[in-house]
């Protein structure tokens, strides 16, 4: 039997120089909601049952503060402490209650690439959520550059119990419950955050998402698509900050014990990267933000 592993993608934590502009825009334009805002801190939840999906951090520069992951229980959370120290990674702080909306019980380290991630079980959740019909409804996936895309996937595995899903010529994907990837690497010789995607309930939520963010000023710089890997919609934009940012709906979903993981020679893509071939090419500003050089891992004072 094998160890037990996370089992969800919680939350992203990220520093953003201006804390009231960005909270301000992921509140009104993006669609979430503001559920505890402090003179450093705004956290921020979807429609769905997670207490918060996105954190904001008052720093002098932009940047990845930590991600968040889900555990069954405590027993699974002590397990896989001790399990992360064994695979090399480095820890924050041992297994405590959480201070930050919905609380819980967990643990924090940093990985090869001194990326922070926070492992958490016994939150409260917001009951009887209702997805609504051009919001996010929880938090997709959390994409990261990484300068040994392998080896960074390779420690997921087999610290927290990630399952390789598909690799590319560029990228690895990763998952930890039946979606086909919550986390993944690119190979961009960089540890900045790539992107972070929202899921909406539906592609008519994600059409009636993009045409809100439209009217707000804010252009699609590349979609609306359908990606082969993942089999998952999207529409990417740029947040103030230079964070690349998605909409996607219909995410693949897998069973492990029949999926085969894909590989660069049997995850071909054509060369316009969306299986419809409807989108335009990705802008060269959304290019840039997936790059994201200036925007490193930020260390953490708060926990």
């Amino acid at each position: 039997m094998s160890e037990p592993g996370v089992n969800a993608l919680r939350a992203v934590e990220i520093a953003v120089p201006d804390l009231e502009a960005s909270a301000l825009f992921y509140e009104r334009v993006w669609g979430l909601c503001v559920v505890e805002q402090n003179p450093t801190t705004c956290y921020l939840r979807a429609s769905g049952p997670d207490a918060y999906v996105l954190a904001l951090h008052s720093r002098a520069e932009a940047g990845l503060v930590r991600v968040r992951l889900g555990a069954e229980n405590r027993g699974v959370i002590d397990a896989l402490y001790e399990r992360v120290g064994r695979a090399g990674g480095k820890p924050q702080f041992p297994p405590r209650g959480i201070v930050a909306p919905g609380g819980g019980y967990g643990f924090a380290f940093l990985d090869g690439e001194d990326r922070e991630f926070l492992v958490v079980c016994d939150a409260a959740v917001r009951a009887d959520p209702a997805p609504l019909r051009d919001r996010p409804f929880k938090l997709s996936h959390v994409v990261f550059n990484s300068r040994e895309f392998d080896k960074a996937a390779a420690f997921m595995r087999d610290a927290l119990g990630f399952r390789l899903r598909d690799r590319t010529r560029k990228a690895n994907f990763m998952g930890c419950n039946a979606d086909h990837h919550c986390i993944a690497y690119t190979d961009r010789k960089n540890t900045a955050l790539s992107h972070v995607a929202y899921e909406l309930p539906n592609l008519d939520a994600v059409l009636r998402g993009c045409g809100r963010l439209k009217r707000e000023g804010l252009p699609i710089e590349w979609g609306v698509g359908r990606h082969g890997t993942g089999d998952n919609v999207f529409a990417y934009f740029v947040d103030p900050n230079g964070f690349a940012i998605e909409y996607t709906t219909e995410m693949q979903q897998i069973d492990d014990a029949a999926y085969v993981p894909g590989t660069p020679e049997s995850n071909a893509r054509a060369s316009h990267a969306d299986v419809w071939g409807y989108s335009e090419p990705p802008s060269q500003r959304f290019l840039r933000a997936l790059e994201g050089p200036s925007r490193k891992t930020t260390t953490a004072d708060d926990k």
